[in-house]
């Protein structure tokens, strides 16, 4: 068997060279020139950034010496035409390494639930492994968040070429090549949140549908007979869905979309369920069976087609009707065919008839005004002298609200929304089952007054008795990971929240936001916040009895709590609540992690088996030691205090603003919410999201959220003679280990030759040099302190990747920075209004898809 690098070789870069070749045979405009010319190109622009040479000089050395076009207007259509070219280029990458995932990647190896199920027999912990099987769960919530570039049309042109990849079928390969180049990869217009969510329930219906059972069903064989009875009310693997939900920040989300959201994912579901039945009619054609089975068909189709408002019946009692069919497979027929049928009563186990739990988010200021306009409509339901009671009684007040208000008297209409969102919750568990929607997560919660500001409005909605409803804070800022176990000990003591857990089988989810945490503090400094944060909280909610679960908010790359995701769970050990596992998948990282049945299961069995591990097998390296933790905090402090000057620097968000892309994120039509927070013309620190904020400085290639103040931390302890003391560190903790790994991959990404020419950049030079200089300290020390020659030097398969991707996209990344000269050239000309401008700016807004999607988890 190959290795992971010469599988890598093989059939990723060798075949990439081959196919790669078809383009220049196809018949389409402009394509064959363009793919003669574009190796010129990549070779003059790796020379030219070897030689020093800027942006600018290489471009018109190109022009020049290959005389390919002579006007400016000729130039940029050129220009154009690479960038459509390399987009192409980049699909083929795609495709070629989801068809070799299983040869690159070993599926049966650490980190797979074959290799923890040996390892607890080995360890003499099956008992263990089964008893925590009872209640673990992993669930990955989908989001809307702008990161996924790949339309609908290309994201099914991948999956086709990579079957035909693994075929080898070149006439397929060939068709598919063709189609591509010409399919549009720009979208005209924003798409609705309606439109999202479309998009993304592609990957539920294609993807997941199978992904998930296979793993239960690998789980439950494994179980033997105890599996019915461990697995009972455990679906084990959960979805939740964001898209129609999610209304922070986005005006554009309202109870409207939400419901529409809603009835899409049942619907979707039960063409799902309509095409499994419709094929094992085709197979059990038994006596005994015929009017079963063709009830099952008839109610499916009706639910899918025909009464799609009101199926009329609920999962229990298909489930009722699919088993009854599986007693008379099994009793008159030798079982036959019962395995097959077996596999749809484990997907109605599991996906009910909601497909995916729809997730309702408000920033916590929304959710405080709405208050606010409630209590001046609605005077009578407060008490008399609420406005001067101190804070903590006006919390006891709003606990004790009850009655109905109406949200159609709110004239604003996202605070009517905000008001109207519970009932919204309401409807949707009347029509999918009450895992439709039963959770609200507060976005920026600062403290107890906004999980209790929740608790209020959903009564007045009208909800009576015990509300099947969580309530989840968010905390993001360092400050508010920093005091997030003692509001949760606050909530916990108060005695009408502590009914409400209680309610709610005392389980408490608590979110975290890694990317707005490194937004604020830093890589480090974040990381170890949320680690001590969950740490915290574990223990608070243990003394009280409640079982609390951590969904963590991540994006693609370590600056947003990427990376290796499933080598953080693993490093987390028993000290921190690990039983079930809950963070968001967003934009690349769906396609890129969960674009195929085998990565997704490669992925979600990684996932649960990080999990599991810190349960059942309580390894060495997951236990920080007094000396340890002691260090962690040393150099997060440092790191912390040098990103903050840094942050803090008059510069730093007139640098992104002026030399970065950021402000073209907006025009890229990939998602329906506004890339800025606030409605001021200037650009505020605070008003920057985190995928925008990270994305900047991926298309810079400098990726600064990934390491900044790690290589001042490091240095400064080296300075002091304890270079040893990280050295150690790194062998011992997994957890350190990961970050520091994590790290690598955002610097493996960083190309700061592309860039070079912005040192002399009179405003902006200095601050260009102080991000450089820290960049080679990151470097230089993540190489020491792990003992690795060359960044990532332990995982070659994905060092190769990274290089190969970042040679097909050194082009385009040249192209753009080209163009942002030009621009900036321009409207120091007083022309920013020419048609020459408006063309550069299109050029930089099409240059961001395809390095986006280069990078597979770059924003």
């Amino acid at each position: 068997m190959n290795s992971p690098i010469e599988a890598f070789k093989e059939l990723v870069s060798l075949r990439y060279q081959i196919y790669n070749s078809l383009f220049l045979t196809l018949n389409l405009d402009g394509v064959h020139q363009t793919g003669i010319w574009l190796p010129l190109l990549s070779e003059v622009c790796e020379k030219g950034f070897e030689s020093q040479k800027n942006p600018t000089e290489i471009i018109d050395t190109f022009f020049a010496e290959n005389k390919v076009t002579a006007s400016e207007k000729d130039r940029i259509d050129q220009m154009f035409r690479f960038i459509q070219y390399i987009e192409r280029q980049v699909v083929l990458v795609d495709a070629l390494e989801d068809a070799a995932f299983t040869k690159v990647n070993d599926v049966n190896g650490v980190g797979s639930y074959r290799s923890l199920f040996e390892r607890a027999s080995n360890r003499n912990a099956l008992e263990a492994l089964k008893s925590s099987l009872k209640d673990f769960r992993v669930r990955i919530v989908l989001t809307a968040h702008p990161t996924q570039f790949y339309p609908g049309p290309v994201l099914g042109i991948i999956s086709d070429l990579d079957t035909a990849i693994q075929n080898n079928n070149l006439r397929d390969i060939e068709r598919y090549l063709e189609q591509l180049g010409k399919t549009p990869f720009f979208k005209k217009e924003k798409p609705s949140p309606l439109d999202e969510a479309i998009s993304l329930i592609w990957y539920l219906e294609n993807i997941f549908y199978h992904s998930i059972p296979k793993i239960y069903e690998h789980v439950y064989a494994s179980l033997g007979p105890d599996a019915e009875e461990i697995l009972e009310d455990n679906p084990l693997l959960q979805l939740g869905f964001w898209p129609g939900g999610d209304r922070d920040g986005n005006p554009f989300v309202n109870t409207q979309i939400t419901l529409k959201v809603a009835d899409r994912l049942r619907t979707s579901l039960f063409k799902c369920y309509f095409r499994d039945i419709r094929k094992l009619k085709r197979r059990i054609t038994f006596r005994g069976t015929e009017s079963l089975i063709q009830e099952i068909h008839d109610r499916l189709y009706a639910a899918a087609f025909t009464q799609a408002d009101n199926p009329g019946f609920s999962p229990a009692e298909l489930l009722d009707q699919l088993q009854e069919l599986e007693a008379v497979l099994n009793d008159q027929h030798n079982g036959l065919f019962a395995e097959e049928l077996k596999t749809l009563i484990h997907k109605v186990k599991i996906f009910g008839f909601h497909f995916s739990t729809l997730d309702v988010r408000q920033d916590s200021r929304v959710i405080k005004k709405t208050m606010a306009e409630v209590k001046r409509l609605n005077p009578d339901v407060f008490p008399e002298n609420f406005d001067g009671l101190s804070s903590a009684d006006q919390m006891e007040a709003v606990f004790a609200l009850s009655g109905k208000i109406d949200p159609s008297s709110i004239e604003d209409p996202v605070l009517k929304d905000t008001a109207d969102s519970f009932n919204t919750i309401r409807k949707i568990k009347d029509r999918n089952g009450d895992a439709g929607a039963y959770r609200y997560i507060i976005s920026n919660c600062r403290g107890m007054e906004d999980v209790v500001n929740v608790f209020g409005l959903a009564r007045l909605s009208g909800w009576e008795g015990q509300m099947n409803l969580d309530i989840i804070p968010l905390f993001e800022t360092i400050d508010d990971l920093a005091s997030a176990g003692e509001t949760m000990t606050k909530l916990y003591e108060h005695p009408v929240y502590a009914a409400h857990i209680k309610g709610r089988g005392m389980k408490q989810v608590v979110m975290l936001g890694f990317s707005d945490g490194t937004k604020d503090g830093g890589y480090l400094s974040a990381n170890w916040g949320i680690y001590k944060a969950k740490e915290a909280m574990t223990k608070v909610s243990r003394e009280f009895g409640v079982s609390v679960t951590f969904f963590d908010g991540r994006g693609g790359p370590p600056a947003r709590g990427g990376g290796n995701t499933h080598k953080f769970y693993a490093s987390l050990g028993n000290e921190i609540e690990s039983n079930r596992i809950q963070l968001t998948i967003q934009g690349q990282t769906i396609s890129s992690n969960f674009g195929t049945v085998d990565s997704s299961r490669f992925n979600l069995e990684q996932l649960m088996s990080a999990g599991l591990e810190n349960t059942v097998l309580d390894d060495s390296d997951k236990r920080l030691s007094s000396q340890a933790r002691s260090l962690l905090e040393e150099i997060s402090e440092i790191s912390y205090k040098a990103y903050s000057e840094f942050k803090a620097h008059p510069c730093f968000v007139p640098y992104l603003e002026k030399m970065s892309t950021l402000k073209y994120y907006g025009q890229t039509n990939i998602g329906s919410r506004p890339s800025k927070r606030g409605k001021s013309d200037k650009l505020e620190f605070e008003d920057l999201r985190a995928i925008p904020f990270v994305g900047a400085w991926s298309q810079l290639k400098q990726n600064v959220p990934g390491f900044f103040g790690l290589g001042t931390a490091f240095e400064k302890l080296d300075k002091e003679g304890r270079l040893e003391e990280l050295q150690n560190l790194y062998k011992e903790s997994l957890f350190f280990r990961t970050l520091l790994e994590n790290s690598m991959q955002s610097l493996s990404k960083s190309f700061f030759p592309l860039t070079a020419y912005m040192k002399n950049d009179p405003e902006f030079g200095e601050f260009w040099t102080w991000i450089y200089e820290e960049s080679k300290r990151a470097d230089q020390y993540l190489k020491h302190v792990s003992g690795q020659s060359v960044l990532l030097e332990t995982n070659p398969a994905g060092r190769s990747s990274i290089k190969l991707r970042e040679r097909i996209v050194l082009p385009l990344l040249t192209i753009q920075n080209y163009a942002l000269i030009k621009i900036k050239e321009l409207e120091n000309r007083g022309e920013g209004d020419s048609e020459y401008a408006h063309a550069y700016r299109k050029l930089v807004v099409r240059s961001l898809y395809g390095n986006i999607n280069a990078g597979r988890n770059s924003a």
